[in-house]
């Protein structure tokens, strides 16, 4: 030490050579990063020396450096650490505990007992180096240090691991201390494999003992140990190839690095790509084969992971003044809500009420924890079912590009374990641990769940409590716990029949159970109708966005939002606003509850049966959660008067209208059927088989007589062409009997 006081910063060398510039030799190099964190300032201020001081002062011995202020100091110093990180890293590492002992001890070799005491000083390095995809990873990178983006999807235990170990002589007492080396490479070193294999006692000039070979033991309580943490990183899904399984990584995290990040969140993180000897098939692999790992020397939160509770968490993406400058002109321009529905699924033609659902999904209500510790649930649910051929499964896939965070799952290919959590045994310490499923990983964003109709019941089941209490309980292998799913759900499904059939009842053409039905806060029932005009818009629409022209000439798509600006609104969005409702709203939505209850009890009295699609106080907080996202979308602090009703205009136009579907005219479900049974009697008795008759006469017959409605006559002349007991000709002026 006295060596290195006497050169210290604060002399100044006159008569030897000018001080090394380049990291030609290990000393050289620790000399250069000691120059560097004692000497490197940024205006007038030392950001590492004050770095260190604050931080032992918090005794937290961990200094973070960013590797751009390196090569500003020294471009070959900063090649250096990103070409060969395992010889400079500990350098980095000693040079920062010197730099902390001449910092708090200045005079040091008065007090040379105390300088000794300070801890090894951790550096985790920033980078701005490339995000490297897994895929990229090949032998060439080997030891080198790369970035590399992805999902924990396991946290394992954190466990000790010796940096120096204190050996014993089983005969004659020599003790010895050995340091090991940092990373997975040390898994074993709590063995005796790696010991020296004889006593050194021999060699140090002592008397001729005769040790045996291995003598030593390891005396656990004088050796120094480190905490150290594997994780398991896959790669992000929209970074897979598709038809591809994602690839996973070891991770090998140490000392102020660990316990940083749960199973869920997105991470970027620095580090070593290096290998170790995996601990099985010891005797089978090839001597050279080796496992690769990451030694992770930096963790950044790419995202608002599930360490925060709910909205505004500190990992939140970062936003720039500008930006949210930006997006408050955008929340007060006009008619900003209309724009950003249009903005989903740009190339999708027309349903704007289900793009503004979608809207709402995506931003969502307020989540609220109450003073007896009850948590309300602030995301929305939403289910299209409709006709194939509707494009219910491209607005699942948009949303799931725009979404800060999703998940996209398809009904068959998962179960119920896939949804919520599974539970596996870790390899090396033979324990039970769990890894989370779909619901898990997108906790505080959107699952999407296609084929929402072809799952089987008892996988359903399991997303009934994620939907309603965002929690999922697991008790299985001995682990009882309980996992957050605070996502929103988006469900598309088919109706029972392939499509959806006119004449029957909601009820039975949705084949759920009133149980999942309730918790989803929006039902849209998405036909295809026969409409020419519609029909001609439609192929106008596709056609142009095969022939790459632009979606609309209407000028329908201007001002549409880019897809990666929509998704930073979101999350700005979510991050910052949790409107509350005011009191004229509240007293609306009450006094709207009420007689929805009571519209639901006409329904069921006229149709005679009880609704599929139940109405219950989950519905009002239905209303509530959407007034407060369309609240939030214009990062309006309060619910008004007019949220309130474009939120009433939105639930009536989906779940009240698939209550109520198949009525028509005024009629009931129960007296159209009446109707219909009536007429086509009257028919079959008018038309013998082989006869033929005109439309128009029929409708005067029948419409203008006997004052049957002509939505009733429309229906029952349908289903019979569709049973082929009529035909239409002439361009359907002729009706013609053909069938019994």
């Amino acid at each position: 030490m006295s060596g290195y006081e006497a050169n210290s910063v604060y002399t100044v060398t006159v008569h030897d050579p000018p001080a090394a510039t380049s990291p030609e030799s290990p000393s050289e190099t620790e000399r250069l990063l000691l120059d560097f964190l004692l000497q490197f300032r940024v205006g007038g201020e030392f950001i590492y020396r004050d770095k260190i001081r604050a931080n032992l002062l918090l005794k937290q011995y961990l200094l973070e450096v960013d590797l751009r202020h390196i090569s500003l100091y020294n471009d070959e110093l900063a090649f250096a650490i990103q070409d060969r990180p395992t010889d400079v890293l500990p350098l980095f590492e000693s040079a920062a505990t010197k730099a902390a002992r001449t910092i708090l001890f200045p005079l040091a070799s008065a007090s040379r007992a105390e300088a000794d005491e300070i801890p090894q000083i951790q550096v985790t390095l920033r980078s701005g180096l490339n995000m490297m995809p897994f895929r990229d990873l090949t032998a060439n990178i080997m030891n080198k240090l790369v970035r590399v983006p992805g999902i924990v999807i396991s946290a394992s235990v954190l466990s000790s691991r010796a940096t120096k170990l204190n050996l014993q002589c089983k005969t004659c007492g020599f003790t010895k201390v050995v340091h090991t080396n940092a990373g997975l490479g040390g898994i074993g070193s709590g063995s005796d494999r790696g010991l020296p294999r004889q006593c050194e006692s021999q060699e140090q000039g002592g008397a001729k003992k005769s040790c045996p070979m291995d003598p030593y033991l390891i005396i656990h309580s004088k050796s120094t140990f480190i905490d150290q943490q594997t994780l398991k990183l896959q790669e992000a899904p929209d970074m897979v190839p598709v038809g591809e399984l994602p690839r996973h990584m070891l991770l090998s995290a140490d000392r102020y690095l660990t316990g940083k990040v749960i199973p869920g969140s997105r991470i970027v993180a620095t580090g070593i790509y290096s290998t170790f000897q995996a601990a099985r098939n010891k005797n089978h692999d090839p001597a050279a084969l080796r496992q690769t790992y990451l030694r992770v020397i930096h963790l950044e939160l790419s995202s608002p992971s599930s360490a925060g509770s709910g909205g505004s968490n500190p990992f939140g993406v970062q936003f720039s003044p500008e930006e949210e400058e930006e997006f408050g002109e955008m929340a007060r321009s006009e008619g900003f809500y209309e724009r950003f529905a249009r903005s989903v699924g740009p190339s999708i033609y027309g349903s704007l009420d289900i793009k503004k659902a979608i809207s709402c999904l995506l931003f969502g209500g307020s989540r609220k924890v109450l003073p007896d510790g009850m948590r309300l649930r602030g995301d929305i649910n939403v289910l299209l079912l409709g006709d194939p051929g509707t494009a219910k499964s491209q607005l699942l896939k948009f949303v799931e590009k725009v979404a800060p965070i999703a998940v996209y799952t398809s009904g068959k290919g998962s179960s119920a374990a896939g949804l919520t959590a599974s539970v596996q045994r870790d390899a090396v310490s033979r324990e039970f641990y769990l890894e989370g499923g779909a619901m898990v990983l997108a906790d505080t964003g959107v699952v999407c769940i296609d084929e929402f109709d072809k799952m089987r019941d008892e996988d359903r089941v399991a997303i009934h409590e994620a939907m309603e209490q965002q929690t999922i309980s697991i008790a299985k292998a001995g682990i009882t716990t309980v996992l957050n799913t605070r996502t929103s759900v988006l469900a598309a499904a088919n109706p029972v029949f392939g499509r959806y059939d006119e004449g029957r009842s909601p009820g039975e053409n949705i084949d759920f159970q009133t149980t999942i039905l309730s918790r989803f806060d929006m039902i849209f029932i998405v036909k295809d109708e026969h409409n020419e005009q519609r029909d001609k818009n439609i192929a106008r629409h596709v056609l142009n966005i095969h022939m790459n022209r632009t979606v609309d000439e209407s000028g329908d798509n201007a001002g549409e939002l880019p897809l990666e600006k929509m998704k930073r609104y979101i999350a700005y969005c979510r991050q910052k606003c949790a409107p509350r409702l005011s009191a004229d709203a509240q007293e609306m939505l009450s006094s709207h509850f009420v007689s929805l209850r009571k519209q639901i009890q006409q329904v069921e009295q006229d149709n005679d049966e009880r609704s599929s699609i139940p109405i219950t106080v989950r519905q009002l907080e239905a209303i509530i959660r959407i007034s407060e996202s369309l609240a939030k979308m214009t990062l309006s602090p309060v619910v008004k008067n007019h949220h309130v009703e474009e939120a009433i205009r939105l639930f009536k136009f989906s779940t009240m209208d698939a209550v109520s579907a198949g009525s028509a005219d005024g009629l009931s479900r129960g007296e159209l059927n009446d109707e219909m049974t009536r007429i086509e009697k009257e028919l079959r008795r008018r038309l013998p088989i082989g006869w033929s008759t005109s439309y128009q006469s029929l409708v005067k017959e029948f419409v203008t007589q006997q004052s049957y409605s002509s939505h009733a006559l429309e229906r029952t002349l349908y289903i019979m062409e569709k049973r082929e007991i009529i035909r239409f000709s002439n361009q359907k002026k002729t009706v013609q009997r053909v069938g019994v």
